[in-house]
């Protein structure tokens, strides 16, 4: 049965992933993992899902943070891609719709560069025919007179004119974690910070996993009639482990966003712009910042340690004042920046923005079913396609088909984006008497209609400081409801604030370790680890190294 997703009840997960024979095994508590365990678990088979690290360490909380339609994708004439993931979007924001937000974005056209406005124009209109955009949401074009004033901080040197299309803002490792609570309600049984070691095998088949405990030191073994393979940049390492690394393999590109103070460079609405490269690069307003990214360069370092290099951010604020020259951005203007792999499928001769971002399945000889590329925004196909494949293979009396799409996630209980809207004027009032109405679309984004939760409990543990009050009640939901074990599982990957609220992360950073400390009793010595290692998880995020080859 069930049971609460809680840091309490952790080790009562793997008690029971290590006693019960389960079904599936996934390894990887990223998107694409996420999904497979809520497609399976809803379908009836008995699931456990490990990750090593915590949910979304990797790739799922270091992306765009967009559920797009690829209009990029038009250019490598991937038309299938771009169908496929326009129509996910759809579902995603109805599922979901305070957590993936409708975002108008602009995209400038010009004489010398980039797809020009005619072609923008065709291109458009395929892309919102293929994507499936709503009539009122199609794309709109724009004289040049009418993109300048959309967006004055264009340089309009130029300019022919521009474009308005549909896009959805999301919080990657947000979406994430609320697909594995959803998984969770549906049964399955879930671990963060357990690393597998091997495969367990029957008759030259995989037969489960042996698996170590980051947090006790304890092993166990999951046994399983089938594993699934769905560790993102890090799939290759578990071929090698099961000796089936051969013929196609991965290709690691890194990815780069920085953030800056929204005040430093104040567009008025999301942009998608060339770089002088043949690339384009968006910048995004979120609350008090403004993001910008992402780099593609080729990657060969420590996959744990994914770091942001001094080349990295003098490309994008090179773009980014070439695009907006009244910006003058600096590199010092950079609050923090997070730097992600894409796990891509190899192809020879192609350069990194080259290789296609379509997902591949691989099977082993020894049955080990592995999943790599893909997009955030197909991570319910890509589950689909899997979970179809297992059923199929091992348990075909399952006659049940994906319903993925009707399921909604944990705080998602609004019908459409008018209800999200009121229940943040409704909150608001709340928050106002609190004087932390800064906070209600920092909250809704983030938790939906859970905010009544960790209002309650705000409510009940009253302080004078009432913002350090909502630190610590949404800290306390986290333990009761999120499965949170360390500070950066919250400050990082729970509520983003490492990266766009970096003033409040410093103001509350010692409450939050204390709280810490005293939710798992932690030592003086405990209590001085963790903070050394949250030291050091900001020093990566705010300082770059010299070399792209860290």
């Amino acid at each position: 049965m069930p049971h609460t997703f809680s840091s309490k009840t952790r080790e009562l997960s793997i008690r029971q992933m290590a006693t019960e024979s389960m079904d599936l095994v996934v390894v990887g508590g990223g998107i694409t993992g996420a999904g497979i365990a809520l497609d399976a678990a809803s379908r009836g088979l008995t699931v456990a899902l490990i990750e090593k690290n915590d949910f979304a360490f990797g790739t799922s909380s270091r992306s765009t943070k967009l559920i797009h339609g690829g209009l990029r994708y038009l250019k490598q004439l991937e038309f299938g891609l771009v169908k496929e993931v326009g129509s996910e979007r759809a579902i995603v924001h109805r599922l979901a719709p305070h957590l993936v937000i409708p975002e108008k974005m602009l995209l400038p056209l010009y004489e010398k560069r980039g797809m020009g406005y005619w072609l923008a124009s065709l291109g458009l209109k395929i892309y919102d025919w293929l994507a499936g955009v709503k009539q009122q949401d199609q794309r709109v074009m724009l004289t040049r007179g009418q993109t300048l004033r959309a967006e004055p901080l264009l340089k309009p040197e130029d300019v022919k004119g521009g474009a308005i299309y549909a896009e959805y803002r999301t919080d990657d490792a947000r979406l994430t974690i609320e697909i594995i609570k959803t998984a969770n309600s549906k049964g399955a049984f879930i671990a963060n910070y357990c690393r597998v070691t091997d495969f367990v095998y029957a008759e030259n088949c995989v037969a489960g996993v042996q698996v170590t405990d980051l947090i006790t030191g304890n092993t166990f073994t999951v046994k399983a009639t089938t594993v699934v393979n769905a560790a993102g940049p890090w799939v290759d390492e578990l071929r090698e482990l099961n000796h089936s690394k051969k013929n196609k393999r991965l290709h690691l590109t890194k990815g780069v966003h920085v953030v800056v103070p929204h005040n430093k460079f104040p567009i008025k609405q999301a942009i998608y712009f060339d770089v002088d490269d043949g690339r384009m690069i968006f910048a995004i307003p979120r609350g008090r910042t403004t993001y910008i990214g992402t780099t593609d360069t080729n990657y060969t370092g420590s996959k744990e340690d994914v770091l942001t290099t001094l080349d990295d951010v003098t490309y994008i604020v090179n773009a980014t004042n070439r695009t907006f020259p009244k910006v003058g951005l600096t590199i010092d203007d950079i609050e923090s920046s997070w730097a992600g792999l894409r796990p891509l499928i190899h192809e020879d001769g192609k350069s990194a923005s080259e290789l296609s971002r379509k997902d591949e399945i691989f099977e082993s000889e020894t049955g080990l079913i592995s999943i790599a590329g893909g997009k955030l925004t197909g991570y319910r196909k890509m589950a689909e396609r899997i979970v179809d494949r297992v059923v199929s293979t091992s348990f075909p009396q399952i006659k049940i088909k994906c319903f993925t799409e009707s399921i909604p996630f944990s705080g998602a209980q609004f019908r459409n984006y008018d209800e999200v809207k009121n229940y943040k004027g409704n909150l608001l009032i709340q928050l106002r008497v609190l004087n932390l109405a800064g906070h209600v679309n920092y909250l809704v984004a983030n938790y939906g209609k859970q905010c009544d939760t960790i209002l309650d409990r705000l409510r009940a543990n009253l302080e004078k400081d009432t913002d350090i009050a909502l630190v610590k009640a949404e800290l306390w939901y986290c333990f009761e409801y999120e499965m949170v074990l360390t500070p950066e599982d919250f400050l990082v990957r729970r509520t983003g604030m490492l990266y766009f609220d970096l003033p409040r992360l410093q103001k509350i950073k010692e409450v939050v370790l204390l709280e810490f400390s005293t939710f798992f009793s932690w030592s003086l010595s405990d209590l001085d680890i963790a903070r050394k290692r949250l030291d050091k998880v900001i020093l990566q995020a705010t300082q770059f190294l010299p070399s792209n080859n860290p």
